[in-house]
């Protein structure tokens, strides 16, 4: 099998952790489009929920706590304090995704250009990593591009909120579609 073609294959449950990188209360009230950039992280979050999807939260170190709206959705995430911008850097994180067998890192959070850029960039060597391009954000817009662009160009796919949730729902009719529709009405 041609392994650039496999990072292009569709996600399965199987295998993939949710990641939520720092969107904390210090940061969050800077971003661009911090509206959107809650929604979407909110909508992965309950879906994880969902579905049983694991899920690591980061925090940057001194940067105050995880919002409580993504808190409240993710009862069972225990945030990971890093100081590092890559979370690969904080042995805590390294061991949790080791610990869930992980084989495709979904990562969202901020800022795109700079902690989840180089936690992609360092993920690549080892996962698939997936970007959710509409749950990521940056004070200023033009570094989210660039950051999005760059981790594209590593091999990293983009994706966005909703294709990463019907990609995983894979059919329609079940009870599992019709939770996840509430989501995005």
């Amino acid at each position: 099998m041609n392994p650039l073609k496999e990072t292009h294959d569709l996600i399965d449950r199987q295998g993939t952790c949710l990641v939520v990188i720092d969107i904390q209360e210090k940061l969050y009230p800077v971003m661009s489009e911090k509206d959107r950039l809650l929604e979407n992280t909110l909508r992965l979050a309950r879906f994880s929920e969902i579905i049983g999807l694991p899920v690591i939260v980061t925090e940057q170190k001194k940067l105050g706590p995880t919002l409580p709206e993504i808190r409240k959705a993710l009862p069972e995430a225990q945030p990971i304090e890093k100081t590092a911008f890559d979370a690969f850097r904080c042995e805590p994180f390294r061991k949790r995704v080791e610990e869930l067998n992980t084989r495709t890192l979904v990562l969202a959070g901020i800022e795109a250009h700079i902690c989840v850029t180089q936690t992609a960039l360092h993920a690549l060597s080892t996962y698939r990593v997936h970007v959710i391009s509409d749950a990521v954000s940056t004070r200023l817009p033009e570094n989210r591009r660039v950051g999005l662009e760059r981790m594209a160009a590593a091999g990293a796919t983009l994706s966005s909120t909703e294709m990463f949730l019907f990609e995983l729902l894979v059919e329609a009719g079940t009870d599992t579609f019709r939770k996840t529709l509430e989501l995005i009405k």
